[in-house]
């Protein structure tokens, strides 16, 4: 199918959440196309939305957790696998509890409810992703590896660490092969791990009704195992649920040693990386513009130049650590720095080996940070004092010619106090994130 694809009509179920244990209500909608996937919580006030995009991934303990502000949606795989599975592009999953049903624990069921509203194709082309390279990762003892390829291929071996249970499976994926040979497979955990899930307020709503149980060489189940090599196959599941939050289908072969979803999450990652590449290397290499050239016009709105963005912060080089404001959207706002050898900096961290400073990147993220909070409450003659950092973890060194892309999302703004959630990328990749404080005080 060359065009973008939807539900004909809205798909329901309802269940019990694999981890809350808590009772919940789904309908798939259809959407327009370019929309792509997204979950709305319909229990909540003003019934939010998260994008299922891996930009929006908190969490990969046993399950994918989407985040956005103060709502998450729990165990999204099973659902986003159904969906990509068939290759459907756009949709909106209500739910009105934190995480969809787990039903039998594989994508059957939801399987079954969106065949029977039917798919619909739409007028808007798909747009595939083909890697350049291969693209690799290792987490622990997983290695994930991507390879161009014309179709989409799994190619999977899945073992505890104890090689019981070692398992192998190869196969293209296309709605029919999904159908047939993954969707029915079955989460499972080892008999060892219960106790330690439970302490850890997980799997409140497990039973053998939705998961296999292996103990020592015994498999517990209520029903016979439905392939021979279910276990490795529910891992193929949850791969093709984790790649869509790519947002676009991929067409390459991924070959996995003992993937779990932290690396799949990791392998999106990267893919968006290298998505970002030519992006990069255009800007790099494109000529200087002529000397009486124009400004160009802003990109988005909220967009901001170095000129109009030293109206709003009182920094000043070499302190002010954002070059321009890329968009404001709504309580977001995306802020570049481009970092180059001649930041100061350099000179004693570390000669030799140039590593931008950590504490810089959380200043980088409270200076756009600020400029958000002073937008959105259009205050005159203030300005934003940092009061506080939480949750700090910076995940890989930044160096010169890296580009900073500086994500924040206002969770609050009360009088004059803003609270913020943070990310800083380079290349589509996390190096580093943080929960900032700032007060407006006047000038």
């Amino acid at each position: 199918m060359l065009n973008q694809q939807t539900l004909n009509r809205p798909a329901s179920f309802s269940g019990i959440g694999l981890h809350s244990g808590n009772r919940v209500n789904m309908t798939i909608l259809p959407a327009p196309a370019n929309s792509g996937v997204r979950f709305r919580r319909v229990d909540l006030d003003g019934k939010p939305e998260i994008e299922a995009r891996v930009e929006n991934v908190s969490e990969t303990n046993r399950s994918t957790t989407l985040a956005k502000g103060n709502v998450k949606i729990h165990t999204v795989e099973h659902v986003l696998a159904a969906l990509a599975g068939y290759e459907i592009d756009n949709a909106i999953v209500e739910l009105d509890a934190n995480e969809p049903p787990i039903a039998d624990g594989s994508s059957r069921e939801f399987c079954k409810i969106i065949t029977a509203a039917g798919i619909v194709p739409q007028g808007e082309k798909r747009e595939h992703f083909t890697p350049t390279e291969p693209i690799e990762v290792r987490h622990g003892e997983t290695v994930m590896t991507l390879f161009p390829d014309e179709n989409f291929k799994i190619t999977c071996t899945s073992a505890d660490k104890q090689g019981r249970f070692t398992q192998f499976y190869s196969t293209e994926i296309t709605p029919k092969t999904w159908e047939k040979e993954l969707a029915h497979a079955r989460t499972f955990c080892f008999y060892e791990e219960i106790e330690f899930l439970f302490k850890n307020g997980l799997i409140k709503g497990g039973s053998l009704e939705n998961a296999v149980v292996i103990r020592d060489d015994a498999v517990l189940t209520t029903e016979p195992l439905r392939y021979r090599e279910e276990f490795v196959r529910h891992k193929m599941l949850d791969i093709v649920g984790d790649l869509s939050l790519l947002g676009k289908p991929i067409r390459g072969h991924i070959v996995a040693v003992r993937p779990g979803h932290a690396a799949n999450a990791e392998l999106v990652k990267k893919i968006v990386g290298q998505i970002n590449q030519p992006i990069r290397a255009q800007q790099t290499f494109a000529p200087p513009p002529a000397k009486d050239a124009p400004a160009p016009p802003p990109t988005a709105e909220g967009a901001m130049d170095i000129v109009e963005l030293m109206k709003f912060l009182p920094h000043r080089p070499p302190f002010l650590l954002v070059d321009k404001i890329v968009k404001i959207d709504g309580m977001k706002i995306v802020g570049i720095k481009n970092v180059t050898m001649n930041e100061p900096y350099f000179l004693g961290h570390f000669p030799g080996q140039p590593i931008m400073p950590g504490v810089l990147q959380l200043e980088a993220i409270a200076q756009v940070s600020g400029v958000l909070l002073l937008k959105i409450v259009k205050a005159a003659n203030q300005l934003a004092y940092f009061m506080a950092a939480d949750n700090v973890k910076w995940r890989r060194p930044v160096v010169p010619g890296d580009v900073l892309v500086i994500e924040c999302e206002l969770t609050k703004a009360r009088g004059k106090i803003g609270k913020a959630k943070a990310v800083c990328k380079v290349d589509g990749e996390i190096v580093s994130e943080a929960e900032v404080t700032f007060m407006l005080r006047d000038a």
